[in-house]
């Protein structure tokens, strides 16, 4: 299994990103704040950087290391990063498949399945903790409703149907995660995923989690060779990572819903970490970027059983694990793709 190295976040939008031998120093306001040999790292993600010096990402390309620009509020701009890996084999076995609506389908409906299983653990989880003490009937039936879809999807279903079924759980999954917000009500709610710009705290949360998880997805998919913009769920749209967002589906409730849920019933963000703009939009502030940054890393060291290999695995290895997977899948090492589902 991959060594996990380490990603570097750099969210002080006046950071400028330099090279010094084989060290990145990140400077502001041309005082050094931080510094660290590159071969530490593996990836770099900036929020609303100032700059980056070419002798830098020269570098980056060279050992490997990915450079992730994004906006203050977590919206993808680019990524540098060096030559595909991998065999070119496999990219067009990954395009053959991604050509063809029955063989989509078929990998769509897994990484849908992990999603939905993983969405109703984490509402039976709030059951068990809270069964004697709140009331949960709606999240009861929610759970059902979500075992009926997972069941749904076993069968042989169209790219389309597959989509439905991932609509319809979204929005009922959606429709009761407020209640697994047991304190901080005042400033903590969702009615309801949205973006673009988020709508309140939550979802300003949210979509800062996804930012990073999309992050380790798309290095995750580039590491075992596969064309991370060339999805089967997500079709192909100029500038988007199809099957990064493909694959990361699996991994929201656990890896994302899980911590923003514990930041927020452990008091460790608060209504005060949040800003609301002139119009209506929600973003957080920098030492709320920091809080959650250090909560991600922190669970990235966590140690579980894969579900699947039966093996001792860190949590921030685990998008590295499923793309491999899917690349042994679609090389006809493995009958089917077996998703990520959380016990």
């Amino acid at each position: 299994m991959r060594k996990m190295l380490n990603v570097l976040y750099v969210t002080n939008p006046e950071a400028y990103l330099a090279k010094d031998g084989e060290n990145l120093v990140v400077r502001v306001q041309e005082a050094e704040v931080f510094r660290t040999p590159v071969h530490y790292l593996e990836g770099i993600v900036t929020f609303g950087y100032m700059g980056a010096s070419p002798a830098l990402l020269g570098m980056c390309v060279e050992k490997g290391v990915t450079v992730s620009f994004l906006t203050v509020h977590g919206r993808h701009l680019a990524t540098i990063h060096g030559p595909p890996k991998g065999n070119v084999l496999l990219r067009r076995k990954q395009y053959r498949w991604a050509d063809s609506e029955s063989d989509s389908a078929k990998l769509a409906s897994m990484f849908i399945i992990g999603k939905i299983a993983n969405c109703r653990t984490a509402l039976r989880r709030y059951i068990s903790d809270y069964g004697d003490k709140l009331e949960t009937e709606q999240v009861k039936e929610i759970s059902k409703m979500l075992a009926r879809n997972v069941l749904r999807l076993s069968n042989e279903q169209r790219l389309d149907e597959v989509r439905g079924v991932e609509g319809d759980s979204a929005r009922k999954y959606f429709s009761v995660l407020n209640q697994l917000i047991v304190c901080q009500k005042d400033s903590f709610y969702i009615r309801g995923r949205n973006r673009r710009p988020p709508l309140d705290n939550v979802n300003a949360l949210l979509s800062f989690l996804y930012s990073l998880l999309l992050h380790e997805t798309r290095a995750a998919l580039e590491t075992v060779g596969l064309d991370p913009y060339v999805g089967f769920l997500h079709r192909d749209r100029p500038g988007r990572a199809g099957l990064a967002l493909d694959l990361m589906e699996e991994f929201r409730p656990y890896m994302a819903d899980r911590l923003a849920l514990s930041l927020i019933n452990r008091r460790q963000l608060t209504g005060d970490d949040f800003l609301r703009k002139e119009s209506g939009g929600v973003i957080m502030k920098d030492t709320a970027r920091k809080t959650v940054i250090e909560a991600w890393q922190k669970r990235k060291r966590e140690e579980i059983t894969h579900p699947f290999l039966e093996e001792k695995i860190l949590v921030g290895l685990l998008p590295y694990a499923q793309a491999l997977l899917l690349a042994r899948h679609l090389r006809g090492d493995l009958d089917g793709y077996p998703p990520f589902v959380w016990k």
